[in-house]
């Protein structure tokens, strides 16, 4: 663990803090946009603070965390946990969307593979309109 007047990269922080398995993948997400800090896109290599406010989107979930502690190593799941705050409004977020997801509001049809006829008649659908 750091001290809390002493800055660490954000990729470094995302993956200690379990956000992403490696740091190459906190990498590739940051510089996909997928985390914003104080609302703005940023590097890699952006020294954070305690005390910042970052946006982490993985797959589905949007999270808002707030920074409480730094740290460069990679430790349990509870003591990551520990790293950062998740805000209340992201919690529910987060929740009313994993709820629509499961109802299947989303349009997201999860019966599996089709079968041959279903295969067949997306086959001849794109046909008809090449």
């Amino acid at each position: 663990m750091q001290a809390s007047d002493e800055k660490l990269r954000l990729d470094k922080w995302l993956w200690a803090a379990r956000f992403f398995k490696t740091r190459a993948l906190a990498k590739a997400a940051i510089e996909g946009g997928k985390v914003q800090c104080q609302g703005e896109r940023c590097k890699p290599s952006k020294e954070i603070r305690v005390g910042e406010t970052l946006t982490v989107r993985t797959g589905f979930d949007s999270r808002t965390v707030s920074v409480l502690k730094l740290s460069d190593q990679r430790r349990g799941a509870p003591e990551a946990q520990a790293l950062y705050a998740e805000s209340a409004d992201s919690i529910t977020q987060r929740e009313q969307a994993a709820a629509l997801r499961k109802a299947g509001a989303l349009g997201v049809s999860t019966d599996g593979r089709p079968s041959k006829k279903q295969r067949r008649q997306l086959r001849d659908f794109h046909h008809d309109h090449d």
